[in-house]
């Protein structure tokens, strides 16, 4: 998992969840922490949909490596 994120996003997660925590303790348990929330709550939906990229890509990549490696054996085997 970790060579999913690299240092930025990591530092913004957990700057993410120091304001969010400070927010907390800050506003207190009021109305104002469903906006804080609702804001905590899109930063982990942005950071989760990186990840699920960051995957999604890396599978691709493997895909497409094989794929290559398949044309260079096959290329190699043909007769010319």
């Amino acid at each position: 998992m970790g060579k999913h994120f690299d240092a930025w996003s990591l530092l913004v997660m957990a700057i993410t969840l120091i304001l969010f925590v400070a927010a907390l303790f800050t506003k207190g348990f009021t109305h104002d922490l469903l906006l804080e929330a609702g804001v905590f709550l899109v930063s982990v939906k942005l950071i989760l949909m990186a990840y699920k990229n960051s995957v999604a890509t890396a599978t691709m990549q493997q895909k497409l490596d094989e794929i290559h490696a398949a044309l260079q054996r096959r290329e190699r085997e043909s007769p010319k």
